[in-house]
């Protein structure tokens, strides 16, 4: 099959790094658009050989780029439309059915259960989101407590596939190296503990939280790693300054080398308000770390020992976070995770809901590649 992936931009993140893993597995022909902002993850991408067009959007409410991106899908020939995230859904199934398009799917990877993509569900939001799914075939659902959303929002139910995000282990396995190296780039002793947060910095991660929990205990023997960037930046900064633990709190800004970042670190923490999956939480426990997290729904009904639910608040998350310094609990697989999550299983549940929807439709399916 041809395959068109819409997505609303290609900067660092958890849904654009996702396609990104996924058009490395797939075994049919794709290209992407990106509606605007063209970010480092369009350069990863075309790096791996995949055609990255971008629809050069600069502004919400652009009417024409539907237009636009019908010719590109007309021009493509494409059998499946794939769109993802917020606004290439709401752009990308309606100019996929004005193109004719067969199959049209969604993955959706942000629903929260307030918030869309930081995007606070009003009225409009929802109207526009569930009026477009009208003109897709099915959506694939990132975790269970996306599905059940999506439900609650009014989507059908037959309509909606759970199939998690995946984890490519490759890229996230403990590289020696690379935690020396790292540690040695930010000034970091080799017998220091080191937790660390990945991620976007905004308000629903709340690092904050972790800054506060671990002001006590930072020192020349333990440290706090904050890797990635955003608006929530400043304040973060800020807070150490004011805990008086800024030199113990270090922001290295955002980076490409997850595995090498992650292989630096001695315990991981996921502190999100809401979540959809967790895949940071999951790239973790596949670099061997242990880790604490608020919510992860990508672990309900997954039994481990590596990764333990805390509370959302400083004064009871730093005593988790002292048990685990005193334990110092070495590096570990977890077969669990492998089984349930490995990037190629994943996207061959995708492939072949791809030739679900074009057999229910009573065609043969397009080949795929080599």
């Amino acid at each position: 099959m041809k395959v068109l992936h819409v997505i609303t931009g290609l900067g660092v993140g958890g849904a654009e790094l996702q396609l990104r893993s996924i058009l490395q597995h797939t075994r049919h022909d794709a290209d992407v658009v990106s509606l605007y902002n063209p970010g480092d993850v369009a350069g990863m991408i075309t790096g791996d050989g995949v055609r990255v067009r971008d629809l050069g959007m600069t502004r919400n409410t652009q009417i024409g780029a539907v237009l636009r991106l019908r010719e590109v899908i007309r021009d493509g020939g494409y059998d499946v439309v794939h769109t993802h995230l917020y606004r290439a859904c709401v752009y990308g199934r309606l100019a996929a059915r004005l193109a004719g398009t067969k199959v049209v799917v969604s993955t959706e990877h942000s629903i929260g259960e307030t918030h869309l993509e930081r995007r606070r569900m009003t009225l409009g939001v929802r109207a526009l989101y569930l009026g477009t799914d009208l003109c897709s075939d099915a959506t694939i659902a990132v975790s269970d407590t996306v599905a059940e959303r999506l439900r609650n929002w009014g989507m059908p139910a037959r309509k909606i596939t759970v199939i998690p995000n995946g984890v490519d282990f490759g890229r996230v396995e403990f590289d020696g190296a690379a935690r020396a190296r790292v540690r040695l780039e930010h000034g970091i002793g080799d017998g220091a503990y080191v937790v660390g947060v990945l991620g976007r910095l905004d308000p629903n991660k709340r690092f904050n939280l972790v800054i506060d929990a671990m002001a006590p205990m930072l020192g020349q023997e333990t440290k706090l790693l904050i890797v990635g960037d955003g608006p929530d930046r400043p304040r973060l900064e800020a807070l150490a300054r004011e805990h008086g633990v800024a030199e113990h709190v270090i922001f290295a800004g955002q980076r490409h080398d997850v595995a090498a970042m992650l292989s630096a670190l001695d315990l991981f923490i996921a502190s999100s308000e809401q979540e959809t999956f967790g895949l940071s939480v999951l790239e973790a426990m596949a670099n061997g770390i242990p880790v604490l997290y608020t919510t992860c729904p990508a672990l309900e009904g997954i039994e481990t020992d590596r990764a333990r639910q805390v509370p959302g608040n400083a004064e009871r998350m730093r005593a988790e976070i002292a048990s685990e310094i005193l334990a110092a609990r070495p590096r570990a697989d977890e077969p669990a995770i492998r089984r349930a999550y490995g990037i190629e299983a994943v996207t061959d549940r995708i492939d072949d809901l791809y030739t679900r929807l074009w057999q229910r439709r009573g065609n043969a399916v397009p080949a795929g590649r080599p």
